[in-house]
């Protein structure tokens, strides 16, 4: 008797660490695909085996079952579901360790999962208990463990009624504050790239004039957005500089009903986002939003050496922006790349000209610039004005950044990675004079046409490298096949397991050259 009662408490605790665990990493991927029911259920399929022991879980469940309530061998059954409970135990403790990118943020919200979560597991298994005894709320405890993946899913629909509530409030309370600033000027910025660093280009040029504040780091979504707004927004701000994220068609909508801008910048369009946008049709509507939520006297401004967006620009009366000869309006010349920055010469619409020089590298960071430098002109900051502060800005972090390390350069673009981006983050290493050296995960989240996009990006990384090195056998697979399909020589394509594998194969190549080294995306936790 007192065996079995010791046994007991030892499966109960055991069972409560699993829960504390298990509940800490589910949550904190559910917080990583946006708390997004739609989203979260195909990254669980997606990625079922990461949690395989669960599955383990349900099966030691049933013969839990069997050997207490059916064969009467309570004894055999606590020990097997303690057994059970010790690796899961031990590995969701391993992936607590393990060093996140993204750190589950506890914030209200997630407190209030984790209550709800809790609260539905304790009822079922007090339920149980009282229709069948203590074996039949050991049985539904450890079916909640094994269901906890879903079981968060369930707590976030239970609680859609009170975060929409709160959501509300919260929004209300921005956009009185919103209102209150009558001589505030907000400019939204949309695209598939570019934006963040559009909205931090923008917003150092605008500061020599106005008092400027822009969204923090990829503060984007319609929360964070209006978390800012609360947080940050003073009376004496001018200038309030908004960038917009999207996934899903309406979601710039959604971000306009709340801030109401009065300007826009459309940096570019292509294909991101399509496992949630589905096709490129979704992505150019959904972009546009933002032109279609300006007022009659609202500016647009236009890359205009993107195709998708020239195309759909026609409709709108904007000032473009782009390289000589693919567009009008706000036109860069001149251009000269080098290790040690760019130099461009800048001619506007009614033929007044500057020379500037950057610290970035880059095409796409020379268009977001020449962006940039369109609308701070337009808003009353003179060329001349800029310079200084042109000469100043810093390349955003991750995007390509250069970091220095002796007789190492690293090429820092890590934050994200696009078809359009990665093609011009290899041919801004080729520019270089050295060892040119890749390495990267490849890309994702470009649904159904991944594999194609990371073929082709292989294809272009031959072509501008030395050494390629591909983090992961099985996701970079596709590059790997475009890479040989322009005959790469074989020894010098490396793929590793992990980043710190490849890190370490970068440094240990055998050159006396410079090595530079492209960290080209950098895949979030839930991948």
């Amino acid at each position: 008797m007192i065996l079995t009662m010791i046994c007991k408490i030892c499966v109960l605790v055991a069972a409560v660490l699993d829960f504390c665990l298990i509940l800490r990493y589910n949550l904190h991927m559910f917080q990583l695909n946006g708390y997004k029911n739609k989203e979260h259920l195909p990254w669980l399929m997606k990625n079922a085996g990461k949690q395989r022991l669960l599955w383990v879980l349900l099966g030691a469940a049933i013969l839990f079952a069997l050997l207490t309530l059916i064969l009467q061998k309570e004894m055999a059954g606590y020990i097997l579901l303690f057994l059970t409970f010790l690796p899961i135990l031990w590995y969701y403790n391993y992936l607590r360790r393990q060093k996140a990118k993204k750190k589950l943020n506890y914030t209200a919200r997630v407190k209030r999962l984790m209550v709800t979560n809790v609260l539905v597991i304790a009822l079922l298994t007090v339920v149980a208990v009282l229709l069948g005894g203590e074996a039949a709320g050991c049985l539904i405890l450890s079916l909640c463990l094994a269901a906890e993946p879903l079981i968060i899913m369930l707590s976030n629909r239970i609680n859609q009624p009170v975060e929409k509530a709160v959501n509300q409030y919260y929004i209300r309370d921005a956009q009185k504050m919103l209102r209150s600033n009558k001589n505030l000027t907000i400019i939204g910025i949309t695209g598939s790239y570019g934006k963040t660093s559009m909205k931090y280009f923008l917003g150092a040029i605008l500061q020599e004039k106005y008092n400027t504040l822009i969204t923090p780091e990829s503060y984007n979504t319609p929360m964070g957005i209006v978390k800012t707004i609360r947080g940050s927004l003073k009376p004496s701000h001018e200038i309030f500089v908004c960038e917009m994220g999207a996934r899903h068609v309406g979601d710039i909508k959604e971000i306009c009903d709340i801030v109401h801008p009065h300007h826009g910048i459309l940096t570019s369009i292509g294909p991101q986002h399509l496992e949630t946008f589905f096709t490129i049709d979704n992505i150019v509507n959904t972009k546009f939003e933002l032109a279609d939520a300006l007022p009659a006297d609202g500016l647009l401004f236009l890359n205009g050496d993107n195709d998708l967006v020239r195309e759909r620009g026609q409709r709108y009366k904007a000032i473009y922006f782009g390289t000589e000869g693919k567009t009008e309006g706000y036109k860069a010349q001149d251009i000269q790349y080098s290790e040690l920055g760019t130099s461009f010469k800048v001619v506007t619409p009614s033929g007044e000209s500057e020379m500037f020089q950057t610290r970035l590298i880059g095409s796409h960071n020379l268009i977001d610039l020449l962006g940039a430098i369109a609308a701070a002109h337009t808003l009353g900051v003179p060329l001349t004005d800029m310079k200084v502060a042109i000469r100043r800005i810093q390349p955003v972090a991750h995007r390509l950044q250069l970091i220095e390390r002796g007789n190492v350069t690293i090429i820092d673009d890590a934050f994200n990675s696009n078809p359009v981006g990665s093609k011009a983050a290899v041919e801004t290493l080729a520019m270089f004079g050295g060892e040119r050296i890749l390495v990267t995960p490849g890309m994702v989240e470009l649904g159904k046409e991944e594999e194609r996009y990371n073929f082709e990006f292989g294809t272009y990384a031959a072509d501008c490298c030395d050494v390629i090195i591909l983090v992961g056998k099985k996701r970079t697979r596709p590059i790997a096949e475009g890479v040989k399909s322009r005959n790469f020589p074989e020894d010098k394509l490396i793929v590793t397991d992990t980043l710190e594998e490849a890190l370490a194969a970068a440094y240990s190549i055998p050159t006396e050259e410079h090595r530079y080294i492209l960290l080209e995306n950098d895949l979030p936790d839930n991948y």
